[in-house]
């Protein structure tokens, strides 16, 4: 019968219908009453069991009233011995259990077919069975899942060994009695069953690392049948290696290594592909799995050949030369009729072949790249920007291919990635900048997503004014004002500004565009043409430097509610920006710099802005003044393991430093009450008041204040804090949480708290750094000579010094060219007290030592004098 009505549903779907799509709901349980008729209509319950399955997974809800219903008179079926009916209950069982009440009545059922002859039945009702079962039913049932897992009928053992996996995720203290019987069968000749007994058993085991290790090298040691099984004890072993460093020298790694020279290739590659992706792999190590996946290249099987060409393309990121042996490998895949794997075999070529190759790979990969996926399109994107940071002097060529890229049609992700690779070449290439820039305007004049035209405006307003013809990108921007909508129309303005404000002989006829924009239905795109105007209008370079090119560095939020405040004080006093704080800015790597500074900038902004406001709550840091900088990531003041966790956190003010010690009790029979942080400053710090936690209850974090003067002397701002906590400890019963009422003092040693002079700056992005630092010309300026000794790299060196200072990096100066024995890295920030800050080192390499000549300047001398102490 399930074969005619399968012949009937297939002849259904020839005729391009779907036989289910006009079912109603109400139709379908009406129907359902058929099951209470004393007959048994095989047939008819068959299709209506089939139609409900469907409404289910077609996302239709059934109320509890008709679900209750539905199955109460499904349970009737189980009269019937037909096969095909009974396996039908089962599934409808399964997707009904959490809809309808009282499920549990077809327990006695199920656990009866559990028990039959019937082998296809026994299987199904285990699985049934173990989705309406509770963890205070499960014990009734144990004996018969535990026979179950050691049953002479494969299907059987791996329906009971899945279905006990999923019910460890709740009753996992049950399940781990039964590791004998998944032991037992993990000795199984069927390669399902065994595979299903070393996942539960993975499982049960998965919190003792020295029980999974000895599981991993028993298994080894009598040899899986199950390739499956095989595929899964290689991803465990994988996993221990890169928990423990230190056991790649054990039997795990050399497991990893004969699984290479498996029967089955499923098992060969599993294990290639694990020994290439742990972590910190040497070119050694990864020349066995190299070998093995050169073989799969010249496999006559396509999924083979696939395979071995995407992960030997991600290893050739990272060990380009270990996969240089396979190069006339995928030179013959180039050809491939698979274009996906032509692709793969020409972006590994790309990023391990010699410069002389490029424009013959080039050219062979643009034959195809229209019958190829977006997906693929995008790797061979990635391909080329390693190529270009691989070999500056092809990125002609590289352009030209990128540039005809854009022209093709294909989704946002994929122009995206085009547009990102070429912004990095401009970045990273400045003798690209002239070409990147003209194909970037073309694509530009047809581009329908808004946020890459955002993206590209923004790149000629910042690296336009530097090439040899600015005025020429004026018409591609000046059109975007004319054509596009208002998001892309206000980016625009903000680009020509750019422009008019870093090449004064165009700022007239600039300011003559900017006025059109003055008119615009969208307030926005006017509010920010007529600010541009009245600032280019003043013919002030300081102006706009500070306005415009490098913008204002302070927190939106913050800017909010300082101007909320200067509003309700009614102050005869100017609105002073200093009084903001400060927005962080902090670039990520492998993240473009646009990118990076809007993302990280509104996410510090409105973290600062909840803790200034949660500090601002509590009385005695009412009138520190705005909130400068908090620390980034909460420093561990005790070991994770001990009875008390405590973190702490920095916060900067002016004159003031706010630590938060935010305190974990982990020992569930006591209660912690009245509990501070005692800080013990050097003399030129002063404790002023501390806001103590109530209560610390089991596992209930509980937050501490202390806060303590900063000295004026800028010598005298770093030091160390030692610091103890303080309660009173009070006895409570486990089970029911109540605390004695008489409690001692008790404390418990901290460690220490250091603050360093990067506490005190804050990264701000200059994006034109030489306006920024000719307009500080003439203030105060220092310049000292250090060799530092300790630091053997020019790139250690720079990133050192950044971290010392606490500033920001600059046009990209923290990227050190290879092979150069000089490098000059541009660094700004903002000081505690408000004022710029701006460093510029010079290193130079002789004979194995680093110098370095450090050069800062601000309109103050006290941040200067914080910078040469963070060097000295």
């Amino acid at each position: 019968m399930a074969f005619v009505m399968m012949r009937r549903d297939k002849k259904d779907e020839e005729d391009g219908g779907n036989p289910f799509k006009n079912l109603e709901k109400a139709t379908v349980v009406q129907e359902a009453r058929t099951f209470n008729d004393p007959h048994i209509h095989t047939r008819k319950c068959c299709l209506i069991l089939t139609k409900l399955l469907y409404l289910i997974n077609q996302g239709e809800v059934l109320a509890t009233v008709e679900a209750t219903e539905t199955f109460f008179a499904m349970t009737k079926l189980f009269q019937s011995k037909d096969v095909t009916l009974r396996r039908m209950v089962y599934l409808t069982i399964k997707e009904m259990c959490k809809l309808a009440e009282d499920v549990i009545i077809v327990t006695s059922s199920l656990t009866k077919d559990m028990n039959s002859k019937e082998d296809l039945f026994r299987a199904s009702a285990v699985r049934a069975l173990c989705k309406i079962t509770d963890g205070s039913m499960l014990q009734g049932i144990e004996r018969y899942l535990k026979q179950a897992i050691v049953d002479r009928d494969h299907s059987v053992a791996s329906a009971a060994l899945v279905s006990s996996l999923h019910l460890s995720r709740e009753n996992f203290e049950i399940v781990k009695r039964w590791v004998n019987e998944v032991q037992q069968a993990t000795s199984s000749d069927d390669h399902m069953v065994q595979y299903h007994a070393v996942g539960l058993l993975y499982q049960i085991k998965k919190n003792d690392k020295l029980a999974i290790t000895k599981l991993v090298s028993k298994q080894a040691r009598h040899s899986l049948r199950s390739p499956f099984a095989h595929c899964l004890m290689i991803r465990i072993a994988s996993k221990i290696i890169e928990d423990d460093e230190d056991s790649k020298s054990n039997s795990l790694y050399d497991y990893l290594e004969s699984c290479l020279r498996h029967k089955s290739e499923m098992v060969v590659y599993e294990a290639a592909r694990a020994i290439v992706n742990l972590k910190n792999v040497q070119s050694k190590d990864l020349s066995p799995a190299v070998s093995v996946l050169q073989l799969f290249l010249g496999s006559p099987k396509p999924h083979l050949r696939f395979a071995a060409a995407k992960t030997l393309n991600k290893v050739a990121i990272t060990h380009p030369l270990s996969v240089t042996t396979c190069n006339l490998d995928l030179e013959n895949l180039v050809t491939d009729s698979n274009r996906n794997i032509a692709t793969l075999a020409i972006t590994t070529l790309l990023k391990t072949g010699s410069e002389a190759s490029v424009e013959r790979l080039m050219k062979q990969i643009t034959s195809f790249m229209s019958e190829i996926s977006d997906e693929f399109k995008t790797v061979v994107v990635d391909a080329i920007k390693a190529l270009c940071l691989k070999f500056p002097r092809k990125h002609l060529t590289m352009m030209n291919f990128l540039s005809a890229m854009l022209r093709d049609e294909g989704g946002f992700e994929y122009k995206k990635a085009i547009v990102d690779t070429i912004i990095s070449i401009i970045e990273e290439n400045k003798e690209a900048a002239e070409s990147g820039l003209a194909h970037l305007c073309e694509f530009i004049e047809d581009c329908e997503h808004t946020s890459i035209a955002v993206r590209v405006l923004h790149l000629l307003g910042k690296e336009g004014p530097k090439t040899l013809a600015p005025s020429k990108y004026i018409r591609y921007i000046y059109n975007r004002v004319i054509l596009e909508n208002s998001p892309v129309r206000a980016a625009s303005v903000c680009a020509l500004a750019k422009l008019g404000a870093q090449v004064p002989s165009l700022r007239e006829n600039i300011v003559t565009l900017l006025s059109r924009c003055m008119t615009d239905s969208d307030d926005e795109v006017r509010d920010r043409a007529t600010f541009c105007v009245s600032v280019l209008q003043e013919n002030s370079q300081s102006l706009s430097n500070a306005v415009i090119i490098n913008g204002l560095s302070v927190s939106v939020f913050g800017l909010e509610r300082a101007l909320m405040h200067y509003i309700k004080t009614d102050s005869e006093q100017p609105f002073n920006l200093k009084s903001v704080p400060v927005s962080n800015t902090r670039v990520e790597a492998k993240i473009d710099s646009v990118t990076a500074v809007q993302k990280t900038a509104t996410t510090t902004a409105s973290k600062q802005d909840l803790l200034a406001e949660q500090l601002a709550r509590i009385p005695q840091f009412a009138n520190l003044g705005p909130l400068f900088k908090s620390s980034d990531k909460a420093i561990e003041v005790t070991e994770s393991e001990t009875e008390y966790v405590v973190r702490c956190i920095k916060h900067i003010f002016q004159k003031h430093i706010v630590f938060q010690f935010d305190c974990t009790n982990t020992l569930e029979d006591q209660l912690l009450e009245n509990a501070f942080v005692e800080i013990e400053p050097s003399d030129d710090f002063e404790v002023e008041s501390t806001v103590p936690a109530a209560t610390l209850a089991f596992n209930t974090p509980g937050t501490t204040y202390t806060c303590v003067s900063v000295p004026e002397d800028v010598d005298l701002l770093t030091g160390s804090f030692v610091n103890t906590l303080k309660f009173i400890v009070k006895d409570c019963d486990v089970n029911t949480g109540e605390a004695d009422e008489e409690g001692y003092e008790d404390e418990y040693v901290l460690e220490d708290v250091e603050v360093y002079p990067s506490d005190y700056m804050q990264r701000v992005l200059k994006s034109n750094f030489a306006a920024s630092w000719e307009e500080l010309d003439g203030e105060h300026e220092n310049e000292e000579t250090y060799v530092l000794s300790s630091i053997s790299t020019i790139e250690d060196a720079v990133k050192e010094v950044t971290d010392l200072l606490g500033m920001q990096p600059c046009e990209r100066s923290d990227k050190v060219s290879r092979d150069k024995n000089s490098h000059t890295l541009l660094l700004s920030g903002v000081y505690v007290t408000g004022d710029d800050a701006l460093a510029r080192a010079k290193f130079a390499l002789t004979q194995g030592q680093i110098t370095m000549l450090l050069t800062a300047r601000s309109k103050n001398e006290a941040p200067l004098a914080l910078i040469h102490k963070a060097v000295g």
